[in-house]
């Protein structure tokens, strides 16, 4: 065999190698990735189908928080215009209250409702999560949404 036909299996063994691996990374990720979404996008976009992982963000819709039985909790997210029903089991962060935005992270079950494994609120009461603000800004335009308004710049950033 020419050393010219050498370097050319060589390379083909070495493009099928990396497809293999790149086939098992995406493989192995695709059940752990979860997108952000508002609720207006689980409405338009149709997103909320049993098994999906998401990170639903928004804000804590006043009244809405239960607690139907120890150690679990109830409330819905909004985003001014639709609003989507949340049940975590687990200790809520200290800044969760009604109002505060709020990033649930977990899976949706048959109903839609979205069953959340982790609940991300921030240290400050002026802070609420970019995806979530950009989120209810754009909604805001569209829909007459509540204007939240921005976020102090913390000091040194």
């Amino acid at each position: 065999m020419r050393k010219r036909s050498q370097r050319l299996w060589l390379i083909g063994a070495a493009a099928l190698l990396l497809t293999g691996a790149v086939a098992l990374a995406a493989t192995a990720l695709k059940g752990s990735v979860a997108f952000f979404y508002d609720p207006t996008d689980l409405v338009e976009k149709d997103v909320a189908k049993p098994g999906v992982n998401a990170r639903v963000g928004g804000l804590v819709l006043a009244g809405s928080v239960k607690y139907p039985s120890s150690g679990r909790m109830e409330f819905d997210i909004t985003d001014g215009k639709n609003s989507r029903h949340v049940t975590f089991a687990g200790l809520k962060p200290d800044m969760f209250a009604e109002g505060q935005g709020i990033v649930a992270v977990g899976k949706f079950d048959h109903s839609g409702e979205l069953i959340a494994d982790k609940l991300l609120a921030k240290h400050d009461e002026n802070y609420m999560p970019k995806d979530v603000y950009d989120s209810l800004r754009k909604r805001a335009g569209e829909a007459g949404a509540v204007d939240y308004k921005a976020p102090k710049p913390e000091a040194g950033t």
